[in-house]
């Protein structure tokens, strides 16, 4: 039990609960004076001396990140080593130098540094603009010029207080700014409510509920003014804790849950108070009423409050407990507890978890402490073992679970081994406990070994790990060039390597602009092909970003999807192949994709598209596709690509389209404007269809058309009538006639050699249709009609003028014509004279049937039609 006791005598007791203070790592390499940047942004190493904490300042990030610095030019520095020149330095937790940029001169006073939620480092100028920079090489993001985040005439920056995803900035003038998206390109920083500080009064300090912890979503800024706390919103101003009498607030911190405020009083008191400021909670009495330097919450039982060289540790009951530094000390809180980092170290300050007390705990008899004192006495072979066994049985899975998780909470290995064997003893008579569990904390620890080693330097504790999560780590190793250790956390973990395996890619093309394309091509298959379905593509991507295309186009070809790689083709101008790549996928939209990319570098560069046509002319999915598009929207396009490929007859039926749409546009029906045009497509078609001996038909066709087109012209212009274009020469002779100019008429039938028997069908048709029946009349005896006098009956017959067409139905030199006609007028005597007439009896019949109505009279015809054997 002699270790159990050494290891309690470590421990601090605070009200309850027992603190220990763990040394992570000492000595820190800043602290000797030789230390030299592992990388520098300017431009090769440079020496960074030793850090004084009292000199620079100072932030660091969450969850055992890394620490930013640069030297407060607002202080007197003796310098040692290092340059005179003020320099952004980066460590590791563990005091490596990770790297250094020159801090850009004549820029306004650093007012503070912080970093983001996604470990981007930011500095606050005392103008109120911001600088981001991006880890681990420290370049600026998105421009070297500061954003600004305060209005004009603001006064600058009174104090600021920084969360994971934004900043609440206080002006010289009593306003309150806050920034809830810090991260994007462009914040849009936005005013609270008029805290309405008096000008004779004083901001003394403030904190921030962050917006996770605020019912609205918003930040609530905590202000202490005067002898009062007033939380400023969006929405307005409340006066917190009057009836408290807390009297002026000079310090103040808020919980890692929201919840709890711990603040110092004017008088030297620490209070803890719910944020609503409903009651007071606990407080204690410091010896000392001048504020702190430092406030922070180590968990949620106990409050630190540093003063030089003293730290103090005050808890919700019994004494507090009193550490003594003789450097300067930073304080950076943590989930569950806060780190200590001074000149020459960084520490751990956090309670004694249960389990680990409940082993170690001096004169403790639980089954967890038998239980570790069982395997000691295993390992020496004594009886007593068994005997301990015996004494915890009942209790054996509650012992074996508290070692382990004793075991997630040290850092100290060697501890952690002893505690794990512990917990293997127990395992080896106890069936019912989880192996898995066991199993589990072994992997966690080993990945938390493996990221506390001083070359990585992230000493997070168990319960940071898991609200970190392994996937977040893997993430922060790689963006800190921890490549080798984050694949090997990843395959430990069974998880997906390819991020790991990409970002390596990507950073070694970065930093390998001396090694040939084709060497180093090599060295990346090697790496990446260890990842089944990694993405070349954006490898390929990055290579190209980085101006070397020729590696690019060799990184590409190795991608297996056609969708990542079609895109990064056309990227690299290597049209060509993305577009053979885009055909043997089979996928008609990555064809399409190319066409386009292809055809509007054409349109943009303004060059000539016979290269473009060649090309796709020589592959007939893109040919056909092309077509199929070019057909709806690009008509000049197609024209060009049919001719261009010696398609003369596709080019002249494009030609005919585009005048058969200008004949229905609108505008057409307005006058003659686009007549011109439409005549001059069809001419085209007509020299285009000329060119071959197949399509003779079509050459004279179209010149009819051309032909046509300009006589309906020339009508409309005479007549001062749009009616005419569009129409067939059969019904341009009827209007023609019908408007009475049977001139132009006749003019219409020379002209396209209109036979004689269409003519006296379509002249008797206009005729009729204006009821001029004596010039109908006139017209029959002009000369015996080429085809007889069915016209002139027709036309009657479909006008409705009977007596008309019974001038003409006599003429008729066919039985049957007559025999139908008299049925269409109902005269049924007539019908049936004329039908016995008739020689084809059954086609007549037919015909008959579906004119008369009458079934009797259908039954007399077929009756008459039989007797003379017709039927």
């Amino acid at each position: 039990m002699s270790s159990s006791v050494s290891v309690a005598a470590e421990w601090d007791l605070l009200s309850d609960r027992f603190y220990r203070r763990i040394t992570i790592y000492s000595p820190l390499p800043w602290s000797s004076p030789a230390t030299t940047t592992a990388s520098s942004s300017g431009g090769g190493s440079s020496g960074v001396g030793r850090l004084d904490l009292s000199t620079h300042i100072v932030a660091a990030a969450p969850f055992g990140g890394p620490i930013a610095a640069v030297r407060d030019d607002s202080k007197i520095v003796q310098l040692h080593s290092e340059p005179s020149r003020r320099r952004l330095l980066l460590f590791s937790s563990s005091g490596h130098p990770l790297a250094s940029s020159p801090w850009t001169p004549h820029l306004p006073r650093l007012h503070s540094l912080a970093f983001s939620s996604s470990l981007n480092l930011l500095a606050l100028l005392s103008d109120g603009s911001l600088l981001r920079f991006r880890l681990p090489d420290l370049n600026p993001i998105t421009s070297s010029s500061p954003v600004p985040l305060l209005p004009p005439a603001s006064g600058g920056v009174a104090d600021a207080v920084f969360w994971g995803g934004g900043v609440a900035i206080l002006t010289e003038d009593n306003r309150v700014v806050v920034t809830t998206d810090i991260e994007v390109d462009d914040p849009h920083p936005r005013e609270l409510a008029d805290p309405g500080v008096a000008e004779d009064e004083q901001v003394l300090c403030m904190a921030v509920v962050e917006p996770q912890f605020v019912m609205s979503g918003s930040p609530e800024v905590l202000l202490a003014v005067g002898d009062r706390v007033v939380a400023v919103d969006e929405d307005g101003v409340q006066v917190l804790g009057e009836a408290l009498e807390i009297g002026p607030v000079q310090k103040m911190a808020v919980s890692p849950n929201g919840k709890l405020l711990a603040a110092f009083a004017h008088d030297g008191r620490l209070l803890v108070i719910p944020t609503d400021f409903s009651r007071i909670i606990f407080e204690y009495e410091c010896d000392s009423a001048l504020p702190p330097d430092q406030i922070a919450w180590c968990g949620l039982d106990s409050v630190l409050l540093y003063w030089s060289e003293v730290l103090l540790m005050v808890g919700p009951n019994g004494d507090p407990v009193q550490y003594n530094y003789d450097e300067p000390v930073m304080l950076i809180p943590e989930c569950d507890g806060v780190r200590i980092l001074t000149n020459s170290s960084m520490e751990f300050l956090h309670r004694v978890p249960d389990s680990t007390t409940l082993i170690f705990g001096i004169g403790s008899m639980s089954p967890a402490a038998l239980l570790y004192d069982a395997r000691d006495h295993y390992d020496k072979q004594s009886a007593k073992a068994y005997d301990n066994y015996q004494l915890i049985s009942s209790s054996l899975p509650e012992a074996i679970e508290a070692c382990i998780d004793a075991a997630g909470y040290e850092f100290d290995v060697s501890r952690q081994h002893t505690l794990l064997r512990a917990a293997t003893y127990g395992l080896a008579f106890c069936s019912r406990f989880p192996h898995g569990r066991f199993q589990e904390m072994c992997k966690i620890l080993r990945v938390l070994n493996a990221v506390r080693d001083p070359e990585i330097g992230m000493p997070l504790t168990v319960k940071q790990y898991k609200l970190l999560t392994a996937t977040v780590l893997i993430g922060r190793l790689i963006n800190a060039n921890q490549h080798l250790l984050a694949l090997r956390i990843s395959e430990y973990l069974n998880l997906n390597p390819e991020v790991v395996i990409m970002h390596w890619a990507c950073e070694k093309i970065t930093a390998s602009a001396a090694i040939p394309d084709v060497v180093l091509l090599e060295g990346l298959l090697d790496k990446l092909r260890l990842c089944k379905g990694i993405s070349y593509a954006a490898v390929a991507a990055h290579a190209d970003n980085s101006g070397r295309r020729k590696l690019a186009a060799m990184l590409v070809d190795h991608e297996s999807q056609s969708s990542k790689q079609i895109p990064l083709l056309l990227s690299i101008d290597e049209q060509d192949k993305a577009l053979q790549k885009s055909i043997d996928s089979g996928d008609t939209d990555l064809v399409y994709l190319v066409l386009f990319h292809i055809w509007q570098k054409i349109s943009v560069e303004k060059s000539a598209p016979l290269d473009f046509f060649g090309v796709i002319n020589a592959r007939p999915l893109a040919r056909d596709l092309f077509i199929a598009y070019a057909r709806h929207s690009k008509h000049e396009a197609l024209k060009d690509f049919f001719l261009s490929t010696g398609r003369l007859q596709d080019a002249g039926f494009l030609l005919l389209k585009e005048s058969r749409e200008l004949e229905r546009n609108p505008m057409a029906s307005k006058g003659s404007p686009l007549h011109g045009p439409q005549v001059r497509l069809v001419e085209q078609a007509h020299r285009l269809f000329a060119e071959t001996k197949e399509h003779l038909f079509e050459s004279k066709s179209a010149e009819e058309h051309a032909k046509l087109l300009r006589v309906q012209h020339q009508l409309e212009v005479s007549t001062k009538q749009a009616i005419f274009v569009g129409s067939s020469v059969s019904d341009t002779i009827k209007t023609c006639i019908v408007m009475g100019n049977e001139r132009a008429a006749v003019k219409v039938k020379s002209e396209f050699k209109v036979p004689d028997k269409r003519w006296y069908w379509l002249k008797s048709c206009a005729l009729a249709t204006v009821g001029n029946w004596d010039a109908l009349e006139t017209f029959s005896r002009e000369k015996r009609p080429p085809g007889g006098y069915k016209p002139f009956v027709e036309a009657c017959i479909d006008a409705g003028q009977k007596t008309e067409a019974l001038k003409y139905i006599p003429k008729l030199t066919d039985p049957g014509e007559r025999s139908e006609a008299y049925a269409r007028l109902n005269m049924t005597e007539e019908a049936k004279k004329a039908a016995s007439e008739a020689n084809n009896g059954d086609e007549l019949f037919g015909r008959l049937k579906s004119t008369l109505a009458q079934n009797t009279l259908i039954d007399t015809l077929r009756d008459r039609l039989s007797f003379q054997g017709t039927y």
